[in-house]
């Protein structure tokens, strides 16, 4: 059996990633709780509750895991909602929870990558109109300023928004997430106001914290035709693509925003990353009828025969990975891995998800790709949004009802591989030995 180990470079980041509302609980003030009470909602009527019960201290003991795990770094996000309750109001105490969190991961010799918006908003936010107000981006560059003068001490790595892709596709034009518009006016003042708003909080964050380094997390999925002999599903490649996976970081290159059939100029967005944000999960087959554009990540589809997860969400395509780096090479920056995992209680698929996901990160670092970090989503179960509890994405088991944890196998399988900074031979035999070959073949 062949032996060997592939290796990280040194001071490579190895961590986990939750947000605020998946894991604090109790987040009453933002416009997903709000959404929770709606029926129809949430799969199966669920709500967050208490979620991870971290805003009841319980992230210390979360914490404690990663670092007996070998983490080095952590991805949380702040809820803009705990910290400015009303416009005319912020909440010290909140914000100095906050400081306990980071300085305790601090004392962990944990670096965090803290998230400004993670999809919540604040109910006085959504009650001015959300995203498509006039106002969103002095509000927001007002909420950036706040923190980060407050954090700067602790934080040395932003990410101004997480996925905005998502956050105006589900949100303002298909109407699966709050506040369930089915618009494109209203997704094209979206659009443009989430470029504008990341602008104006970059240019704060360096006012503030020159040497900080702020990005934005772009989720990236490539795509393949339905049928490959069909000129109409080969067709609609780029133009899934270039709404999914290109036009927001090509406008923070750039200073261009170019949707289907529309453009504008924002010049102040130009060059305002200092990192690329990837969370990559999986693949997706497409037709060319577009009006199936709505079920983009909602209810994807998969070639047949596809290794899937536990509830068909997630095809198993760590090639994906690979496509997904090579695609960030091009913006000329260091590449953070910003999310990646799979859902799966029983821990049947995770752990050769991890290997080979990881296995093709290594391949992109041995081509000289500037991937500095990977952050597994999660690090424990969480509230996974429209889908509630019914995916289980952590590391860690959670029950959300006692709130108990119970380690999953793959918890072990990342620790070695943090602890090693590699993936050895002994790992994939132990742990998913039947990608073995494909790893190391004789």
């Amino acid at each position: 059996m062949a032996q060997a180990t592939y290796h990280f470079p040194k001071n490579f980041l190895w961590g986990t990633a939750t947000s605020s509302h998946q894991v604090e609980g109790n987040n009453t003030n933002n416009n997903w709780w709000a959404w929770e009470q709606e029926n129809g909602r949430i799969r199966g009527g669920a709500k967050s509750g208490l979620a991870c019960d971290w805003w009841g201290g319980r992230w210390r003991e979360d914490l404690d895991r990663a670092a007996e795990g070998g983490q080095n770094a952590h991805r949380l996000s702040i809820e803009w909602s705990r910290v400015q309750p009303a416009p005319d109001r912020w909440d010290e105490d909140a914000i100095d929870r906050y400081i306990d969190i980071l300085r305790g991961l601090k004392e962990r010799n944990i670096s965090p990558l803290v998230t400004l918006h993670h999809f919540t908003d604040p109910l006085w936010l959504a009650e001015m109109g959300g995203w498509e107000s006039e106002n969103v981006v002095s509000c927001f560059a007002s909420y950036t300023g706040k923190i980060v003068e407050a954090l700067q001490e602790y934080v040395k790595i932003w990410m101004t928004i997480n996925e905005p892709v998502h956050l105006f596709l589900f949100g303002y034009l298909t109407g699966g997430w709050p506040p369930g518009k089915k618009s494109l006016s209203s997704a094209v003042r979206v659009i443009e106001n989430i470029v504008r708003a990341h602008a104006a909080s970059y240019r704060i964050i360096h006012r503030l914290q020159p040497q900080a380094l702020v990005g934005v997390a772009h989720t990236y999925r490539p795509f393949l035709p339905r049928t490959a002999w069909s000129p109409l599903d080969r067709i609609a490649i780029p133009v899934y693509s270039s709404i999914y996976n290109e036009f927001f970081p090509r406008a923070l290159s750039t200073g261009v925003l170019r949707f289907p059939g529309w453009t504008r100029r924002i010049p102040e967005a130009k060059a305002t990353q200092d990192y690329v944000g990837i969370n990559y999960y999986t693949h997706e087959i497409v037709t060319g009828n577009l009006a199936k554009l709505n079920e983009m990540a909602a209810a994807p589809t998969f070639p047949p025969g596809s290794d899937l997860s536990e509830h068909d969400y997630i095809a198993n395509y760590p090639q994906g990975m690979f496509h997904a780096l090579k695609w960030a090479l091009k913006l000329n920056l260091p590449i953070l891995i910003t999310e990646n995992g799979v859902e799966d209680s029983g821990d049947h698929i995770r752990p050769r998800y991890l290997i080979q996901h990881l296995h093709q990160v290594w391949r992109a670092v041995n081509f000289n790709y500037p991937v500095q970090g990977y952050f597994h989503w999660s690090l424990v179960d969480n509230f996974e949004w429209e889908r509630g509890w019914t995916q289980r994405f952590g590391l860690w088991e959670l029950n959300p009802e006692t709130q108990a944890r119970r380690k999953r196998p793959s918890a072990d399988l990342y620790a070695e591989i943090c602890r090693e900074n590699g993936i050895s031979s002994e790992m994939v035999a132990r742990y998913a030995p039947e990608v073995f070959e494909k790893l190391f073949p004789n």
